[in-house]
C-alpha cells in the first residue's frame, strides 16, 4: 500500500514536471501512468481520475500567469463556459465506449500530440481581433470542439486549446497559453464530474496524484527558466518519450 502511495505521487510529479517544463501536452501521460505504473485497473477510472488532477494542476498554474497578466479573461472565461457543454458531451461519450476501444483511439491521440510538440511554438503573437459577432461565433464552435475532445479522453487538452484560441480572436501566443488554462481547469472539473457522478474516480490516488503534481510543477516552471534556450530540444525528447508511451498503450489496447 505504501509503495502504491509513493508511485501515485511520483507520477503525478512526473505530469507535473513536465507540464511545468514543456507546457502544453504533459498532461497526456496522466492517464497511462495511472494505468500503468499506479495500477488503477479500470480505464474509465483512470481518465475520470486524471481528469480531476489535471483540473487542479492546470488551475494552480493558472494563478502564476495570471499574475504576469497573461490571461485574457473575457475571451477565457466565455472559452471555458462554452467549451464545458462540449466537454459534458464527450465525457459521456467516453463513458459510454468500451474503455479498450477508449484507450485504443487515446495512443493514436498520444501520436498526434508527440507530433505536434516536434513543432517549435513561436513566441510572437498575431493581431487581435475586434469582437465580434464573427469571432464571437468562432470561438464559441472551437472552444465547443476543443471540449469535446477534451471531455472525451479525459486530457486537458491545452495543445488543441491554445491553437483554437489564437485561431478564434488572434491573441499573443503567451497569452493563449495563460487564458488555456483556465478552460484546461474547467473541462478536466467538468469531466471530472461527469465521471464522478458514475463513480469513476479513485479520490485516494486522485489527492495523491494532485499533491505529487503540485511538487514536480514547481520544479518544473524553475528548471524551465534555466533551460530556455534549449526549449525545442526539451520537446523533441519529450515527444520521444510520448511516442513510446503511446506505442505501449496501443500495444496493450489493441491486443
Amino acid at each position: 500500500m505504501t509503495a502504491q502511495i509513493l508511485i501515485a505521487i511520483g507520477s503525478g510529479s512526473l505530469v507535473g514536471f513536465t507540464l511545468g517544463l514543456v507546457g502544453g501536452g504533459g498532461s497526456i501521460l496522466a492517464t497511462p501512468l495511472l494505468l500503468y505504473a499506479v495500477g488503477i485497473a479500470q480505464p474509465h477510472i483512470a481518465i475520470g481520475t486524471g481528469a480531476l488532477a489535471v483540473s487542479v494542476n492546470a488551475y494552480a498554474n493558472l494563478v502564476g500567469h495570471a499574475r504576469k497578466g497573461h490571461v485574457q479573461w473575457t475571451c477565457a472565461i466565455v472559452f471555458a463556459l462554452i467549451g464545458s457543454v462540449g466537454a459534458l458531451v464527450g465525457s459521456t461519450l467516453g463513458k459510454a465506449m468500451n474503455g479498450q476501444h477508449l484507450l485504443f483511439l487515446f495512443g493514436l491521440l498520444m501520436l498526434l500530440v508527440g507530433a505536434l510538440m516536434l513543432r517549435p511554438r513561436k513566441a510572437a503573437g498575431g493581431n487581435a481581433r475586434p469582437v465580434d459577432r464573427r469571432m464571437c461565433l468562432a470561438t464559441a464552435a472551437v472552444a465547443i470542439l476543443a471540449g469535446g475532445a477534451s471531455g472525451f479522453f479525459g486530457i486537458g487538452g491545452g495543445f488543441l486549446i491554445v491553437p483554437a484560441l489564437i485561431l478564434a480572436t488572434g491573441m499573443r501566443t503567451i497569452d493563449a497559453v495563460g487564458s488555456s488554462l483556465l478552460a484546461v481547469g474547467t473541462f478536466g472539473l467538468a469531466t471530472a464530474f461527469n465521471y464522478a457522478l458514475s463513480g469513476m474516480i479513485d479520490w485516494a490516488v486522485a489527492i495523491e496524484f494532485i499533491g505529487g503534481g503540485v511538487i514536480g510543477g514547481i520544479v518544473g516552471m524553475l528548471l524551465a527558466t534555466r533551460l530556455s534556450a534549449q526549449k525545442n530540444t526539451l520537446n523533441r525528447i519529450f515527444a520521444a518519450l510520448i511516442f513510446v508511451v503511446a506505442g505501449y498503450v496501443l500495444y496493450r489496447s489493441g491486443s
